[in-house]
């Protein structure tokens, strides 16, 4: 079966995919940045059901390659990888500072590049490897007080476009999932801006976010099959399809957006062939449906 290593193995949306995963007979380990803390009984939890964790910071560049080469020695090889840490920001925009932003962009992106430079030598070196992504929605638009996290996921998606293209070549396919709002410890660790005395200069608009908070929380609760073991779903979905054949983007939402952003990836799709077929590299598009 499978070895797979999930980075932000204890999340919302990794644990529930690492039990379905071994649930089904595959080899799982991950990466927390603590095993300790608030992760001490998800941890305990994962190792019970057979997962081997290893403590890991995607912002540090020696931390990630030592726990990568941890987790290739405990797994024995690297079928699957999946990109799956992250960290939120919630606030108007202005508001966020550079410091802010550089800490959301150093985990969504940077620190994915990271990871990246340290699997891929051994996934190329093996011929043959499926490379997964969690996104989001707000990676495909931009919505109010997500400008940040939204950016991260842009950002993101363009850094995987190229992985995409540029690994296909050596028997790697990726694929991004973009999840909808789910109900997760996530919002309870997203950056938020502090800065007081500029939020006085917006007036009554600064309770806004606060309000729009709100609202979303009762939209998910009043949504049960907005739930993170849709992303487990769909994780093992993609690993069931054959190699080479799985669809690039999968959008996982109950609320009634997903739709709309399968349409505009769909769209992207036909265009983004087109070019590549203009340019005659559209073979760099082969593993991918």
């Amino acid at each position: 079966m499978q070895k797979v290593m999930i980075t932000g193995i204890a999340g919302g949306f990794g644990k529930p995919t690492a039990l379905a995963l071994l649930d089904k007979g595959y080899q799982v380990a991950g990466s927390v940045r603590s095993r300790e803390g608030k992760n001490a009984a998800t941890v305990a939890e994962l190792e019970t059901a057979g997962a081997s964790i290893i403590a890991m910071d995607v912002t540090d560049t020696a931390s990630t390659e030592r726990g990568i080469a941890e987790a290739i020695e405990h797994l024995g090889c690297l079928d699957v990888l999946f990109n799956n840490a992250g960290i939120g920001s919630y606030g108007i925009q202005e508001l966020m500072s550079p410091e802010d932003m550089a800490r959301v962009f150093d985990v969504n992106v940077m620190g994915v590049q990271r990871v990246m430079r340290a699997a891929l030598p051994r996934m190329r070196a093996q011929g043959r490897g499926t490379v997964l992504y969690t996104s989001s929605l707000i990676g495909r638009i931009a919505t109010p007080f997500y400008g940040t996290y939204s950016a991260s996921k842009w950002a993101l998606e363009a850094v995987v476009e190229c992985y995409r293209t540029e690994l296909s070549g050596f028997g790697i396919e990726s694929c991004i999932i973009e999840p909808g709002a789910m109900p997760t410890a996530f919002f309870n660790g997203m950056v938020a801006p502090k800065d007081p005395d500029r939020e006085a200069q917006f007036g009554e608009f600064a309770a806004v976010p606060a309000m729009s908070a709100t609202g979303l929380a009762e939209m998910l609760k009043a949504t049960p099959d907005q739930r993170p073991e849709r992303i487990a779903e769909a994780v093992v979905d993609l690993l069931k399809m054959p190699f080479g054949q799985k669809p690039f983007r999968t959008v996982v939402d109950h609320v009634g957006v997903g739709p709309q952003i399968e349409r505009y990836n769909d769209v992207l799709h036909d265009v983004t062939r087109n070019i590549m077929t203009n340019f005659g590299i559209e073979d760099m598009l082969k593993l991918n449906a």
